[in-house]
């Protein structure tokens, strides 16, 4: 019965610690929030962070100095004739060795090493950076995705009961004689429209928050959280050529391809002074015979056939490989900086021809055209009419806007940070 009790005290405080970190989830996010959880809790993201880890654990590995080595033997030792064991037999006859010896590397190895090691530490730690900013893009895609997909259902739920509401007035007039059954049924059947363009915009907001929490972490966010923010267009006002200097500065797999240009370098040193030859020293002492003697030695290889030319080559080539490398990402950085600007420029047209306009006709057109058909002044063909287009110029909007941000998260992408001048 006691351990009945424990066992029941233990899962009741285990559901009061589950209650706590569900309440402790953020319900309402915004850009920022999404960016900082991502940042905090991809899983993808946090592996890769490892990986700067061990680059360091390697530096550690390559900056260590050979071990001595211990030698030690005993000779004639009379297993086979057990009979000659004695105090005598053992110093006179029976040898013993023992001996320290220790390997010097020549051409600062171990400097060289530790230099290659940590030039690819950089490279690895501009590399998590890199993919820390496609990261960033990814969430900055998906939640302009919610955000459309969340102005769309406000639109289609707004329009879905605008249209109720004319239906309820379609059916008084059709009571009263004033449209014919005919009329009524069509713009029955048009409800249809509206009510299928609220499930299609459903699926899309519940399809937008499965792909933002995927990037955010399963148990990051609370069960039923909504995002905060707006479908908004904003300018980007630095122009073309501070943008592609601000990216050369800050993208960071562009850093990396210079830091890969060290590196190989650095390898390539390492290469050299591997051609080196190392000298192992070492001291001995021997007792055989009686006697006590002291022996040194001195090893090092004669370079006549292998003087590590191959690497040398190699990694001399390696060196030119990376300066080109580098130069292709360059080049890669200013082509992604001169898309995302045509891109940015091209959206913002596009929102401003709905601003300068349309949008304003459109609602008036619909508005009239309800007005009339509520009073008998139109057909039911053109009150539809202006509804279909009131609808489309509205939705093609929030995607223009939509399109527009996207666009933002694109130049971010190609600079490589989301705060510019």
């Amino acid at each position: 019965m006691k351990k009945q009790c424990e066992i029941s005290l233990i899962l009741l405080l285990a559901g009061l610690l589950g209650t706590a970190a569900a309440a402790q989830r953020p319900s309402r996010i915004s850009l920022k929030d999404a960016i900082r959880l991502a940042l905090r809790h991809n899983h993808a993201l946090i592996a890769a962070a490892g990986n700067i880890g061990q680059a360091q654990a390697e530096e550690i590995t390559a900056n260590l100095r050979p071990n001595p080595q211990l030698t030690a033997d005993a000779l004639y030792v009379p297993i086979f004739s057990p009979s000659h064991f004695s105090t005598n037999y053992l110093n006179n006859t029976q040898e013993f060795d023992i001996g320290v010896s220790y390997l010097w590397e020549r051409g600062n190895k171990r400097q060289h090493r530790l230099a290659a090691a940590k030039t690819q530490t950089a490279v690895v730690r501009e590399s998590y950076l890199d993919a820390r900013r496609g990261l960033i893009y990814a969430v900055g895609q998906q939640f302009v995705a919610a955000l459309l997909a969340k102005s769309s259902l406000q639109f289609a739920r707004r329009d879905l009961a605008s249209f109720q509401r004319t239906l309820q007035i379609s059916q008084a007039r059709y009571q009263a004689g004033e449209i014919s059954e005919g009329d009524y049924l069509k713009i029955q059947l048009q409800q249809l429209q509206f009510q299928t363009d609220v499930s299609n915009a459903e699926l899309a907001w519940a399809q937008a928050r499965a792909g933002l929490r995927a990037l955010l972490g399963e148990n990051t966010l609370a069960r039923h959280f909504t995002i905060v923010g707006h479908l908004r267009y904003v300018p980007i006002t630095l122009g073309r050529a501070g943008l592609e200097a601000l990216a050369l500065k800050q993208r960071p797999d562009y850093l990396a391809a210079l830091d890969g240009i060290p590196a190989a370098q650095a390898q390539y040193g390492l290469a050299k002074a591997d051609a080196k030859q190392d000298v192992t020293e070492g001291m001995q002492y021997t007792h055989t015979g009686g006697v006590n003697e002291a022996g040194f030695t001195f090893n090092i290889g004669i370079p006549i056939f292998d003087r590590n030319q191959g690497e040398i080559l190699r990694t001399r080539l390696a060196i030119g490989q990376a300066r080109q490398a580098a130069d292709a990402v360059g080049d890669q950085v200013l082509a992604d900086v001169r898309t995302a600007w045509a891109t940015v420029h091209s959206a913002a047209q596009v929102v401003k021809i709905y601003q300068t306009g349309y949008l304003q006709e459109a609602r008036s057109s619909r508005d009239i055209s309800a007005y009339a058909y509520q009073h008998g002044a139109v057909s039911l063909l053109n009150f539809l009419d202006a509804e279909r287009s009131y609808r489309n110029v509205q939705l093609s909007y929030r995607q223009a806007l939509a399109n527009a941000l996207l666009a933002r998260e694109q130049m971010f992408d190609a600079v490589g940070t989301r705060k510019l001048p």
